[in-house]
């Protein structure tokens, strides 16, 4: 199977190559590419791979644009932090929807998927109402969130809950945990991979530097070109700018 992989960050880049071919270790990895438009410009210029898995936020945009360029032949897995798009990653070559942090068993599933329904599409069409009906009762059952981390420090360890969690955020490639009672924290975690984890009801992606819990919004103010300023509590040392493309889903979650 040759496989395209779309993804910005390197680390996350690198993990994804390494489970896809622990789980498919025939597989080929013809490419990594980082952007929309050095995706749009493979696309043109070689034959359509098996498959693609791509990432949905990318530095110059969301994926969905490159469907919009070229016409995507291959059938796509995205790879995402932010289960809000689930229902539009669906209505272009969508065979799955994974959230990071991605796990082995999730990805052979989507890889059996795929080579489900390339079998049944050849099959009679009584055959295809029966295997999508196998294939709908063997979906994905609703997601377990975590509800805390462990804590190191120095040679002590503690439990740290959600619940007591004010914020996430990145700093110099490391991630932290900002506690209700204004204390920071190392977690050995991508901010990817923890909000994958997080209860999306609670917590919310506002950047790419910070994953903040409903119970830190202190303010939101309106920002220019559409944008929104978020005030946090305890406060962030640096502007929280949530962008104009998610501000909508921003102030949906807030008033859920």
């Amino acid at each position: 199977m040759n496989i395209l992989i779309v993804e910005d960050e390197e680390l996350t880049a690198r993990k994804l190559q390494r489970l896809v071919l622990e789980v498919e270790p025939t597989a080929v990895i013809l490419a990594i590419l980082t952007s929309i438009e050095d995706t749009i410009a493979w696309l043109k210029a070689h034959v359509a791979p098996d498959l693609i898995l791509l990432d949905i936020e990318l530095a110059d945009g969301q994926s969905f644009e490159i469907f919009n360029h070229v016409t995507v032949q291959s059938p796509v897995i995205f790879t995402t932090a932010y289960d809000e798009f689930a229902l539009k990653a669906f209505k272009v070559n969508s065979i799955d929807y994974l959230l990071k942090p991605i796990k082995a068993e999730e990805l052979t599933r989507a890889l059996n998927k795929l080579s489900y329904l390339k079998e049944t599409f050849l099959k009679e069409p009584s055959e295809i109402q029966r295997s999508i009906k196998k294939l709908l009762s063997n979906m994905t059952p609703t997601p377990v969130y975590r509800e805390r981390f462990l804590i190191k420090q120095g040679q002590k360890m503690f439990s740290l809950t959600t619940k007591e969690i004010a914020y996430f955020y990145t700093r110099n490639k490391m991630s932290f945990a900002k506690s209700l009672d204004g204390r920071d924290y190392l977690v050995d975690y991508t901010l990817d991979e923890i909000f994958g984890e997080l209860n999306p009801r609670h917590f919310f992606r506002l950047n790419r530097q910070i994953i903040a819990s409903a119970n830190a919004i202190e303010k939101v103010h309106l920002y220019f070109n559409s944008k929104l300023k978020i005030q946090l509590t305890p406060v962030f040392d640096e502007e929280v700018i949530v962008g104009r493309e998610k501000a909508s889903d921003f102030k949906t979650w807030l008033g859920e």
